[in-house]
């Protein structure tokens, strides 16, 4: 995992450059304290922990903290006292949050900005948006947790440059953020490649983990699936020549096979606790991807179209705080 790059400075100064001249912010912002610009305050809703950030930017977080998630009446309410100390204290010019999914993303529909069918318990119909938005008068970024990091990854890190790329986490779940053209897939709902349905590897007959499908990727390759996997065993003990890695990678080259056939990003990172603590997953993943498009696709070469996420752990993070960025107004 590459570090996140250290704070630019400029030419001839020993100051560090600000958010402007490094393209992160479009200009002076309009809602300043004491002339300077507010921060921006990112909310990463997880299945297991919900990372609050506030920054002016990568190379500077200003405070983070970690909420577990829990029920929604005990999670979002401790989300809104750390946004109401960050207020008083600092101000906020902004905030971004980037949700487990599915949620509804259609600013037309009654369901806009709430969690919709999920796996997670207590969780579907609530309206994440509009309980952590409705306190504070400021702009309001909202999208998928893995749309948020793919956004962060394209500003700052392993997709700089590109117009097309997808971010992959696997961790309690399996999310896909996909970037078409530059911006998150939209129609029925945002993609959730997660749960597509692949072929089970022959004589993998571990049940999946998803209540909704027996042989999704989410099911058959995610952090819990492994767990389920595991029955009982240690993840610390695993050995990167252990059998119970090979469902898990032929399930997901299996789905970036049918990501590259479908949208075709130009790079695909996959991140999240699984791959984390595996280094060796992701050329495994690539070489069996390779094999399974047969040459028929012309993908760049090994090492470059399946990658680690550069910003790492703060893909996540900094997905809320891109959001929160791009939901300020264009000056």
């Amino acid at each position: 995992m590459n570090a996140p790059e250290p704070p630019h400075f400029a030419h001839g100064n020993d100051r560090p450059m600000s958010l402007q001249e490094r393209g992160w912010l479009p200009g002076p912002s309009a809602d300043r304290e004491n002339g300077r610009a507010l921060p921006l305050a990112g909310i990463e809703l997880g299945g297991t922990k919900c990372v609050c950030t506030l920054a002016d930017g990568p190379d500077a977080i200003l405070d983070q903290r970690t909420v577990p998630t829990r029920a929604p009446g005990e999670t979002l309410p401790a989300i809104i006292a750390i946004l109401r100390e960050w207020e008083r204290s600092r101000g906020v010019g902004a905030i971004g949050i980037a949700s487990f999914g599915p949620i509804g993303l259609d600013p037309a529909s009654a369901d806009f900005g709430h969690v919709l069918a999920t796996n997670k318990p207590d969780w579907p119909g609530t309206d994440v948006r509009g309980i952590l938005s409705a306190p504070f008068g400021v702009p309001i970024g909202f999208d998928t947790d893995v749309n948020g990091a793919a956004l962060a990854e394209m500003r700052w890190g392993s997709g700089q440059g590109l117009d097309d790329f997808a971010y992959v986490t696997v961790g309690t779940g399996v999310g896909v953020g996909l970037i078409v053209h530059g911006r998150p897939t939209r129609g029925i709902g945002h993609s959730e490649i997660g749960h597509v349905r692949v072929p089970r590897l022959v004589g993998d007959t571990v049940s999946s983990v998803c209540q909704f499908h027996d042989d999704c990727v989410e099911g058959l390759a995610s952090g819990t699936a492994l767990a389920a996997r595991l029955d009982g065993r240690s993840p610390v003990d695993l050995t990167p020549d252990d059998p119970v890695w090979e469902p898990i990678v032929h399930a997901l080259a299996v789905m970036c096979h049918a990501v590259a056939c479908t949208a075709g990003p130009k790079r695909i990172a996959i991140g999240g606790g699984v791959i984390g603590g595996q280094a060796h997953l992701l050329d495994r993943i690539d070489k069996a991807l390779r094999q399974s498009l047969a040459g028929y696709m012309p993908l760049p070469p090994a090492g470059r179209f399946v990658v680690a996420p550069q910003l790492g752990r703060l893909a996540g993070p900094l997905g809320a705080i891109a959001l929160a960025l791009d939901a300020q107004p264009a000056r």
